[in-house]
C-alpha cells in the first residue's frame, strides 16, 4: 500500500490554515476540518453515487464536547442556498460521545453543501462543508430481484384479468345460478382484453423508463475534456465545455474562479516511475484556454492533474497527458511553483525521511499498516539541516501545505491541504 500512495507530501510548508480535499479523481468522499467555537470538527461526507441519493455524514469532535448536532443539505449558491429544509438530528455514538453520524438526501447534482448546526455549552455555531454532488453511474437491478418482481407483476396482471372476467361472467347471477355460454364467452373476452391492455401499459411504461434512463445516463458525470498543445516551451491546455442531457448539469469552460489566488493548480507527474513531480499554475487567458511557460523538466510522459473551481463553487480535476522531448529548455521555476524528485518506484519501498535539495528534511510518521478504505491521520514534520524545527516557515499559497495522494495506476488522485503549525 505504501507504494501505491506516492509522495504524500513533497511540497508541505507548515503554517496555520486547514482546508478540505476539494479535488479528486477516483475518490468521491469529502473530508473537512472545521471549527465551531471551542470545538473542532473532523467531518467526513460520503456522497451517493446516484442522484437523488443518500449521503452519509460522520463527525468526530475534539476540544470542548458538543451537546447536540443537526445536519442540513443545501445548494452552495443560487436560490437553493437561501431556503434550507428542516435539519435532521445527528446520532451520537453509544460507545464514543465525541462521534456523530447522520444521513441526508442529495436531491440534485451540482455544487452542494452540508450544513452543521452545533450546540455546545459555549453557544450555537453553524459550519458549512462544500460537497460536489455527482451522479457517477447508473445502478442496475439485481437479476434475481428483477425476476421476482416480473413474476409478481405477471401474477397481478393475470389476476386482474381473472377478476374482471369473473365480474362480467358472474357479477349479476343469483346464488347457485350457473353462467350461460354467452356470459362465459363475454368473461373470456373481457379477461383477454384486460390482460392485453395491462401488457400494453407495461410495454409503454418500459419505453418511457428507457427514455428516462437514457436521459439520466447522459447526465452521469463526465470530466471536462482537455487537450494539450506545445509551442516551444509554452504549454496550452485546451478545455472543452460539457453539455449535459440535463441543462442544469452542464459546465462551462469559461467560468473558472480563483482558488488560493490561482485559476488552476496543475500537478505534473512523470510516468510510470513517478520520479518527477511539479506543482504549477497556468494562466487563464480566454474561454477554454490555459497557458503556461514550462520550467525545465526532464523528458518523458507526464500525467497532468489540473484542479479548477467553477463560479458556482463546483470543483473538479481535469486530467490529460503530455509527452516532453529531451533537451527542452524552460523558464526558471516561479516562486509560486514547486518541484520534487522522489526515488522511482523501482527503487523499492517509499521512504519516510525525504531530503529536500536545500538540506531540509520532511519526516512522515507513517502508520504501521495501511489498509484501503480506512481513515488514517497522516503527520509530517519538517526539519532544518541541523535537525531542528525550521525558523522561517511561511504559508504556501495561503495554506499550511499542499499534499497530493496518487495511486500508481493513476485512477486515484486527491489534492488536499493539511493543517499545521509553524
Amino acid at each position: 500500500m505504501s507504494r501505491r500512495w506516492l509522495w504524500a507530501s513533497l511540497l508541505l510548508a507548515l503554517a496555520l490554515m486547514p482546508a478540505a480535499a476539494r479535488a479528486h479523481v477516483g475518490s468521491k468522499d469529502v473530508f473537512e476540518e472545521a471549527t465551531a467555537g471551542p470545538s473542532k470538527l473532523f467531518v467526513t461526507v460520503r456522497p451517493p453515487v446516484v442522484i437523488p441519493g443518500v449521503a452519509e455524514v460522520e463527525v468526530r469532535v475534539s476540544g470542548q464536547p458538543v451537546e447536540a448536532m443537526a445536519v442540513t443539505p443545501m445548494a452552495l449558491t443560487g436560490e437553493g442556498a437561501e431556503h434550507a429544509p428542516a435539519p435532521d438530528a445527528m446520532k451520537r455514538s453509544a460507545v464514543d460521545a465525541n462521534f456523530y453520524t447522520g444521513s441526508v438526501w442529495m436531491m440534485m447534482a451540482g455544487s452542494m453543501q452540508v450544513r452543521l448546526d452545533v450546540k455546545s455549552a459555549a453557544g450555537a455555531y453553524r459550519v458549512g462543508v462544500p460537497v460536489p454532488a455527482l451522479a457517477l453511474r447508473t445502478l442496475k437491478m439485481q437479476r434475481a430481484f428483477g425476476g421476482t418482481l416480473a413474476v409478481c407483476g405477471l401474477i397481478l396482471i393475470l389476476g386482474m384479468g381473472g377478476i374482471l372476467g369473473a365480474a362480467v361472467r358472474e357479477g349479476k347471477l343469483r346464488p347457485g345460478e350457473e353462467p350461460t355460454p354467452a356470459l362465459r364467452r363475454k368473461g373470456l373476452v373481457v379477461s383477454a382484453v384486460t390482460v392485453a391492455v395491462l401488457l400494453l401499459m407495461v410495454w409503454a411504461g418500459d419505453k418511457w423508463w428507457n427514455v428516462e434512463a437514457a436521459s439520466y445516463a447522459g447526465a452521469v458525470y463526465q470530466p471536462l475534456a482537455v487537450k494539450t498543445r506545445m509551442a516551444g516551451g509554452q504549454l496550452q491546455l485546451l478545455v472543452s465545455a460539457h453539455d449535459s442531457a440535463r441543462p442544469e448539469q452542464s459546465r462551462s469552460n469559461a467560468d473558472f474562479i480563483l482558488d488560493h489566488g490561482q485559476p488552476m493548480h496543475l500537478y505534473a507527474v512523470r510516468e510510470p516511475e513517478m520520479d518527477q513531480v511539479f506543482h504549477l499554475h497556468p494562466r487563464f487567458t480566454r474561454a477554454g484556454e490555459f497557458d503556461l511557460a514550462l520550467p525545465t523538466m526532464p523528458a518523458g510522459r507526464y500525467t497532468l492533474y489540473g484542479d479548477v473551481v467553477h463560479a458556482n463553487g463546483f470543483p473538479e480535476t481535469l486530467v490529460t497527458s503530455l509527452e516532453l522531448p529531451a533537451g527542452l529548455r524552460g523558464v526558471p521555476l516561479s516562486e509560486l511553483d514547486a518541484a520534487g524528485s522522489p526515488a522511482p518506484l523501482s527503487a523499492g519501498e517509499l521512504g519516510t525521511n525525504y531530503r529536500l535539495p536545500d538540506g531540509y528534511r520532511m519526516v512522515w510518521e507513517k502508520p504501521a499498516t495501511l489498509i484501503a478504505d480506512r481513515a488514517y491521520a497522516f503527520r509530517f514534520t519538517m526539519l532544518d539541516p541541523e535537525g531542528r524545527a525550521p525558523a522561517h516557515m511561511r504559508p504556501y499559497l495561503g495554506m499550511a501545505g499542499h499534499a497530493a495522494f496518487l495511486k500508481t495506476d493513476g485512477t486515484v488522485f486527491a489534492h488536499v491541504h493539511p493543517e499545521g503549525s509553524a
